[in-house]
């Protein structure tokens, strides 16, 4: 059973280390791996109980075989024919020795079916870990993205602020329309009025 050999292993050592080493890498392609190894164990069920059955039906043919067999001796043996007794023996022997292999046979594909239904059940297990690392990583992805979109915001934000403030100060100082500075020259006329007017009373 190379193939539950092959993927156990790659099931108890490769994958974990795979996640370990690139929690973010190529899980995608993991996930692919995995169902195709789901879709080979489906399949490898499928065939093995079809196996079974037709174990099954070969047991039941063999041990209605070996009951015809076993009347035609108790038959022979009644009427003393000697001739047919021997051959049925043997031949009675052989089908029971047919169906003793055919037991060992369906014991090992029922221990093969254990097997595969196990290893169906490990690489769901797997499945769905993979897919927790995928919403995981895209999850991460998507808030790192986010928290980049919102950085460059802010900073175009701030850009904007310190320019537009620096252009604001700029034509505000150098413009005849800023109405602060309106009012500062007319409160300094003023202010020069009344000084002038104190000098000239003197």
């Amino acid at each position: 059973m190379g193939l539950f050999e092959d993927f156990s292993t790659f099931l108890e050592m490769r994958l974990e280390e795979f996640l370990r080493s690139n929690p973010d890498l190529e899980l995608m392609a993991l996930d692919e791996k995995l169902r195709e190894q789901e879709e080979e164990t489906i399949r490898l069920l499928a065939d093995l109980r079809l196996r079974e059955k037709k174990i099954q039906d070969e047991i039941l043919a063999t041990a209605q075989e070996v009951q015809r067999w076993h009347m035609r001796i108790e038959k022979a043996k009644t009427a003393q024919r000697l001739d047919l007794l021997k051959p049925a023996e043997e031949r009675e022997a052989a089908l029971l020795r047919q169906g003793n292999q055919l037991w060992g046979q369906m014991e090992v594909v029922k221990d093969r079916i254990k097997q595969a239904t196990e290893l169906h059940q490990q690489i769901q297990v797997r499945k769905q870990e993979v897919k927790t690392k995928i919403v995981e990583a895209q999850d991460q992805a998507q808030a790192a993205k986010a928290s980049a979109s919102q950085a460059a915001a802010s900073q175009a934000a701030e850009q904007k602020w310190q320019t537009s403030g620096w252009n604001q100060n700029y034509r505000f100082s150098n413009s005849s329309a800023d109405p602060l500075e309106q009012k500062f020259k007319q409160w300094e006329t003023e202010e020069e009025l009344e000084r002038l007017k104190r000098q000239m009373g003197r």
